[in-house]
């Protein structure tokens, strides 16, 4: 029997590692063509000032001078010998690989920070409000929800920021040597996730409660608190699981704004800077980057769901998505 399980196992990771290449190259292919529609302005500094002769070298330089399908093997090949190219923007002449590991981990540490504040305040939210739903707990923790979800989070990360510099007694100058200055930036990611998993909690949970297997337990005298942590929550988590991985890149992605809120030397900054300046090479190895945290989220939350519900079989059509 286990060894019918690791041989599904296996061929399902098999088969989601051939669809993720796949994935890769169509997201990498699609965001190279957009990024060599732009016109070629966009890689000068001072284009009215320049002769044709410096716009062609420059644009030999880049390797535009080639047919589009030749510069993407060309990009397709460097990767295949891990070479991510080199910056023509942001930092001249840098390779990307060095860029990117330098500013990758405090994002990385920002996103893991908040998404554990997240798992720790939601998770027990949506057990409390499931647990007590239509009581004066549900309804606080709904209005919590709604609050997060109706407001622009624009708006609450300014009054966060705004008031709690203040509270903390902080500057708007990010110091990552300060545990001070991660609390904010901290929060502020994390309560779209808060919200997020416990309005699915409760949701499953209320959808479990009433199911045959709760009211055979409650008709054997179980208690209501045993059910709820034994029963009903355990698999009200086994849909919400698969979601836990992949929500890191959402986290990630959206520390674009907060990293410019308070002036973080991640990898949203470095996005917005990179576009700004039309450095393709950069924006594709950002991009890389973030398809591949995003394809390795979706695989671990399957990983996730099969190990708190064994009955969940990667031999069988649900076991993967």
């Amino acid at each position: 029997r286990h060894g019918r399980k690791e041989r599904a196992l296996g061929k399902y990771l098999l088969k989601r590692m051939i669809s993720s290449v796949l994935t890769l190259l169509v997201i990498l292919t699609v965001v190279f063509v957009l990024l060599r529609q732009m016109p070629i302005e966009g890689y000068f500094d001072n284009f009215d000032k320049l002769d044709d002769s410096m716009i062609a070298a420059r644009l030999t330089q880049l390797g535009l001078d080639q047919p589009l399908h030749k510069q993407l093997l060309s990009f397709f090949g460097g990767l295949l010998r891990g070479d991510l190219g080199t910056s023509s923007r942001y930092s001249v002449g840098a390779p990307i690989s060095g860029i990117i590991a330098q500013k990758a981990p405090i994002s990385i540490i920002l996103g893991l920070l908040s998404m554990g504040v997240a798992l720790v305040l939601g998770i027990p939210l949506g057990l409390v409000m499931g647990r007590y739903k239509g009581r004066w707990p549900d309804k606080l923790g709904t209005a919590l929800i709604v609050l997060i979800q109706a407001v622009p989070a624009a708006v609450y990360f300014l009054y966060i920021q705004m008031y709690g510099t203040t509270a903390l007694g902080v500057g708007l100058l990010f110091d990552a040597s300060d545990w001070k200055y991660w609390v904010l930036p901290i929060c502020s990611m994390s309560l779209g996730n808060v919200a997020f998993y416990a309005m699915w909690l409760r949701r499953y949970m209320v959808d479990e409660s009433n199911k045959d297997y709760v009211k055979l337990a409650r008709a054997k005298g179980v208690s209501e608190s045993n059910i709820a942590l034994h029963h009903v929550f355990r698999n009200a988590m086994v849909p919400l699981v698969q979601y836990i991985p992949s929500a890191f890149l959402n986290t990630v992605v959206g520390s674009i704004y907060i990293e410019s809120l308070y002036s973080i030397p991640g990898m949203g900054g470095l996005l917005v800077t990179c576009v700004q300046r039309h450095d393709n090479t950069m924006v594709q190895g950002i991009v890389l980057l973030y398809a591949c945290v995003g394809i390795i989220g979706l695989i671990l939350g399957d990983l996730l769901m099969v190990l708190i519900d064994p009955r969940i079989s990667f031999g069988k059509k649900e076991g993967g998505r």
